[in-house]
């Protein structure tokens, strides 16, 4: 007998050999299930999805559509260029991130090995400029000016440049046709980001990461239409990366052409003419100062009157979008965003906002006539105005007397607005009103100011109506700062602080004074300006500008015309707009813009204008100047240039020259006008969807001017109290220099003491 336990045979032993026994049963049970549903019961799906994953994608980007004029020339199109990218995925897989490659291919462009890597890392919020804000998956331009040899050496040594191509492809071209920059206007182009491939994910126009979009102008309102949409080829791959077959294709579509209003010709000479009223103004002396004008930034726009379509739009400083394409170098973008260059980015047309000065006080006619007060009544033009100790100066202390409001508007008077103002702000209760009419503020709202004009350009702004709301608003906003900094007895900005911490919230005389002559805190831009003007000429209609005139598809035969939209009508009876027409006709003729538009032909084409200079706290005066005929409007802004039709003036009569080919003797050549009438008909369009353009010269400005030019310098050369150009060369006495110098006077020509209405801007009472 053994002293060994039959352990085999015990009942705790059996238990657990059955439960193991079961578990490895119901594991199996398991494991034949779940093969069961992956390859029966699942096994279509999941070997698509396998399938799958070896489908790579190829993607043809598709042609962005032109931008062209409105008789067909292009401002945007595309060109081929060699391009060299460079593949971050494969540069990161290296052992060191790609850095001997990219010095290598730095060596063949001739660029540094600094400014390569710059452009192939990515953007962040700590990322200076130049880097690469689209997908990171996406191949990277590195230069899109690589000459056919540079991309022979990499594409025959491909084993030296892993992760590098040099391909011809099609990029953005901003032809400046004439020499027509139209920078903010087009706008430009950037890579597609991640975030927006996702945003648009489930939209009818979703990205793809090859995609380029508009990132401002023309490019970014229109993009959807222009970009049309990239091809993209699927091909079947073993697990080499070997093609065994196609999947399937997605055709592209080319982008469509939008077709503007522009005129590339008046855009040329619009530019040029601002460009040289600044350059202008820079030589002469303001006497408020005792310094040189500073003209640091203008814009000009040319609209048609009777559709609110842009013929021209200005804005300087301007920049060279061709600086965007292929990946903006540091130096470019620095330039661009820098202090220093005054922030070229910016459409002063649509974004640059002033105080108007004196071309408001078309508003104000109108609210002193809804207010009760006679158009034909009679109102004194002292040379001041006093209101509670404060005192009021016309301009340069003028007085005509007793005049009406017509005359008011003609000759520029200020103190007849200062009166009519402060008579309503008293009716309305002064400094405690209870119902207050204020007729002159709801003006300016029914006038369209404060409000966006509704132009097709993105990011235009509002301005500013400082009626009692924005007030409120702005005392609130404000007056915890103004209390902690104000001073009863201190500086001139303590003294403000501190009245505006106690009351900045109430409407004191001072402030209804100034507004009434477009000083104060009245912000509008030129393209408010230009549609009030294009209204007042065309019976009242206030349109929406705009530049897009019709989207054509690429084959031609989908033509989308975009139809002028009117957003509203001037609060102007017929009668009392025909009294203003009048008056500012006279304005041109005898007037304050009168000296400006000697010899013209008015019987003709009859002209009107105001001019406007704004006085702006610790900044020089801003000169505008506001006309239209029957055809056109056209409002140009030079901030601190000085006055009016001192600095402003010269410029618009050179584009209306231009337009209608009117020489300095009033003589009307129509085969030297360059848009006599506004382009009513779209280009021609082909079978094949081509839009021809018409021959356009190198620059247009060398065309127009004589023969016998002298200097820009020399063009705008200033005159004297005689009406003689201060540096003229000598020549007989008919030749048409003679006459461009006595019209090209400087900001101190003569006429200037009646250019326009002042007053200080934060004059309290």
């Amino acid at each position: 007998m053994t002293n060994i336990p039959e352990t085999g045979r015990s009942t705790r032993v059996q238990t657990r050999l059955v439960v193991i026994q079961v578990l490895v049963l119901s594991l199996l049970a398991t494991l034949g299930g779940r093969l069961w549903y992956l390859q029966i019961r699942q096994g279509d799906e999941y070997a698509a999805e396998a399938s799958g994953n070896h489908v790579q994608q190829v993607v043809q980007p598709a042609p962005r559509g032109s931008i062209l004029d409105a008789r067909g020339v292009a401002l945007a199109d595309n060109e081929t260029r060699l391009v060299v990218s460079a593949s971050r995925t494969d540069l990161l897989k290296m052992k060191d991130d790609g850095k001997a490659v990219l010095t290598k291919l730095a060596g063949v462009l001739g660029m540094e090995p600094k400014d390569v890597m710059d452009k192939v890392r990515l953007c962040d919020a700590e990322t200076p400029q130049p880097c690469w804000n689209g997908s990171p998956y996406q191949p990277i331009p590195v230069t899109d000016e690589a000459t056919p040899k540079q991309a022979l050496q990499i594409r025959e040594r491909a084993e030296d440049f892993p992760g590098i191509t040099a391909e011809p492809m099609a990029v953005r071209r901003y032809a400046a046709p004439g020499k027509a920059n139209t920078g903010q206007v087009l706008g430009y182009l950037s890579p597609v980001t991640d975030e927006e491939i996702k945003k648009a994910e489930d939209t009818d126009s979703p990205f793809l990461r090859s995609d380029q979009v508009g990132r401002s102008g023309l490019e970014r309102q229109y993009d959807k239409a222009l970009r049309g949409k990239a091809g993209v080829t699927r091909y079947e791959v073993d697990n080499l990366g070997r093609v065994i077959g196609e999947a399937e294709s997605d055709p592209g579509v080319p982008g469509s052409n939008l077709v503007t209003s522009l005129d590339t010709r008046v855009q040329r000479v619009a530019e040029y003419e601002l460009n040289e009223a600044m350059k202008a103004a820079r030589k002469e002396m303001d006497r408020n100062t005792n310094r040189l004008y500073e003209a640091d930034a203008g814009a000009v726009v040319v609209m048609e009157a009777k559709t609110g379509r842009v013929v021209a739009m200005a804005s300087n400083p301007t920049y060279d979008p061709n600086a965007w394409v292929g990946g903006i170098s540091a130096k470019d973008y620095k330039k661009l965003t820098g202090k220093e260059s005054n922030y070229p980015l910016l459409n002063r047309a649509t974004q640059g906002q002033a105080a108007p000065g004196s071309i408001f006080k078309v508003v104000s006619t109108s609210a002193a006539v809804e207010a009760g007060y006679d158009f034909n009544g009679g109102y004194d033009c002292s040379s001041s105005y006093s209101v509670g100790g404060q005192v009021f100066k016309n301009f340069e202390s003028a007085s005509y007397g007793s005049i009406d409001l017509g005359r008011a508007l003609e000759l520029s008077c200020d103190t007849v607005y200062y009166r009519l103002a402060h008579q309503e702000w008293k009716k309305d209760g002064g400094m405690n009103p209870k119902n207050p009419n204020d007729y002159f503020y709801e003006a300016a709202h029914e006038f369209g100011l404060g409000e966006k004009t509704g132009i097709d350009l993105p990011n235009e702004v509002s301005g500013r109506v400082p009626d009692r709301q924005w007030k409120q608003d702005y005392w609130e906003a404000n007056k915890d700062a103004w209390c902690k900094t104000g001073k009863k007895d201190g500086s001139y900005v303590e003294k403000l602080a501190y009245e505006g911490c106690l009351e900045g919230n109430k409407m004191r005389a001072g402030d209804a004074i100034n507004y009434s002559i477009g000083q104060g805190d009245t912000l509008v831009t030129p393209i408010q300006m230009a549609t009030i003007y294009a209204a007042i000429s065309n019976g009242g209609t206030l349109y929406d500008p705009s530049i897009g005139k019709a989207i054509v598809s690429p084959d031609g035969k989908d033509v989308q015309a975009i139809a002028p939209q009117a957003h509203g009508k001037l609060p102007i009876s017929k009668a009392t707009l025909a009294q203003m027409d009048d008056a500012l006709a006279g304005v041109a003729t005898r007037g304050t813009a009168a000296w400006r538009f000697e010899g013209w032909p008015q019987d003709e084409i009859p002209m009107h204008a105001k001019t406007g200079t704004a006085e702006v706290h610790g900044k020089q005066t801003t000169s505008w100047f506001a006309t239209y005929t029957d055809d056109y409007a056209i409002v140009m802004t030079i901030s601190q240039g000085g006055t009016g039709s001192g600095a402003s003036g010269p410029a618009v009569r050179n584009i209306y020259d231009a337009l209608y080919g009117v020489s300095d003797d009033g003589k009307i050549d129509t085969k030297k006008a360059l848009l006599p009438k506004p382009q009513a008909k779209l280009p021609t369009i082909k079978a094949d969807g081509t839009i021809p353009a018409p021959k356009i010269s190198k620059d247009i400005v060398k065309d127009l001017l004589p023969d016998e030019k002298a200097s820009p310098e020399e063009e705008y050369a200033p005159i004297d109290e005689q009406g003689q150009a201060a540096t003229t060369p000598t020549q007989n006495g008919d030749n048409r220099d003679t006459r461009r110098h006595r019209r090209r006077g400087g900001a101190r020509g003569r006429g200037r003491g009646r250019t326009s209405g002042s007053g200080s801007r934060r004059a309290r009472t």
